[in-house]
């Protein structure tokens, strides 16, 4: 069940992770029960906007919608998730730059522009996504399985490749 606004409280400046699935949508909280978000133009401020238009998408829009209408019904939490590695700017800096933003048409890029990066960037002045590293990551030890697989094979080959030549000749 999605936390209650008594279950948790977010301050302004806070990074609002949406749990949607297959991947997740972010936000920083402005205060007054508000979000500014990057979201495709075809989004309706209601929760589980669809991940393929987020992928299909090569501009978004910053949003300010409240915070509930964009959670829905939808688990979150407050993931001021670089809070160990980066220094948050002033509050104020952060609710002033995000809500002169609201309108704006900006590049997407699931890769290089999502709304993890907007946020990020927007909190820490780095736009930083642990989903798109995460998923790098899997594709780099998929490319690191495939490339020790095709080894495997190729030893497997050459040693009984040999083996056979080698009765051939014997013969």
């Amino acid at each position: 069940m999605a936390p209650t606004l008594y279950d948790e409280k977010p301050e302004p400046g806070d990074l609002i992770e949406i749990f949607r699935g297959s991947y997740q949508h972010w936000a920083i909280y402005v205060g007054d029960g508000f979000v500014v978000h990057l979201a495709p133009p075809s989004e309706v401020a209601s929760a589980g906007s669809s991940s393929l238009m987020s992928v299909l998408s090569e501009k978004a829009i910053v949003k300010r919608d409240e915070l509930w209408d964009v959670v829905g019904t939808d688990r979150w939490e407050i993931n001021n998730i670089l809070d160990k590695e980066y220094k948050p700017r002033p509050v104020h800096d952060i609710v002033r730059e995000a809500c002169s933003a609201i309108g704006q048409e900006l590049p997407y890029c699931v890769f290089r522009g999502n709304c993890e990066h907007f946020v990020t960037e927007l909190r820490y002045g780095k736009a930083k996504s642990r989903q798109v590293q995460k998923a790098g990551e899997v594709v780099m030890m998929a490319g690191v399985a495939t490339i020790l697989g095709l080894g495997v094979v190729a030893l497997a080959g050459a040693l009984f490749g040999s083996s056979k030549k080698e009765n051939k000749n014997n013969q």
